[in-house]
């Protein structure tokens, strides 16, 4: 006897990938759980994603690549998020492009310090799914 599945509905697409036209996001972590986890999220909402381990890397990938938005972690071995935004500030060519300071550091300071060297946002690992999506549409112009 054959039995019939009935295959299941595909999964609802994330409404926010109506609004995304394949953007690049270059998310910059150390953490390959941190990494995975953002990739997923912006990925299934309909990024494009890069990715460096530090903010060396993040500085070659963004001369190279020219991203549409970064996500930079603070804490890094080589080059840590503040100097890796401040020396992409600096750069003509690389001054205006978004930058969202993703990282467990919590402090005021943390993150007045992560605004002064240029950063657009500055989020709090965990982060919100919502939160991050909302914020990159902000920062993308839609």
């Amino acid at each position: 006897m054959r039995r019939f599945f009935r295959k299941p509905n595909p999964p609802a697409q994330d409404l926010s990938a109506a609004a995304v036209s394949t953007a690049t996001v270059l998310v910059v972590d150390d953490s390959p759980t941190e990494t995975r986890i953002l990739t997923h999220i912006l990925t299934k909402a309909g990024y494009r994603v890069e990715t460096a381990t530090n903010g060396e890397e993040a500085i070659e990938a963004v001369r190279s690549n020219c991203p549409d938005l970064i996500l930079m972690d603070v804490i890094m071995p080589v080059l840590n998020g503040y100097q890796a935004t401040r020396i992409l500030r600096r750069d003509p060519e690389t001054a205006d492009i978004p930058i969202i300071m993703v990282t467990t550091k919590d402090m005021q300071t943390d993150r007045t310090w992560g605004l002064r060297q240029g950063a657009n946002d500055y989020l709090i690992k965990p982060v919100d799914r919502q939160l991050l999506l909302e914020r990159i549409r902000e920062l993308l112009g839609g």
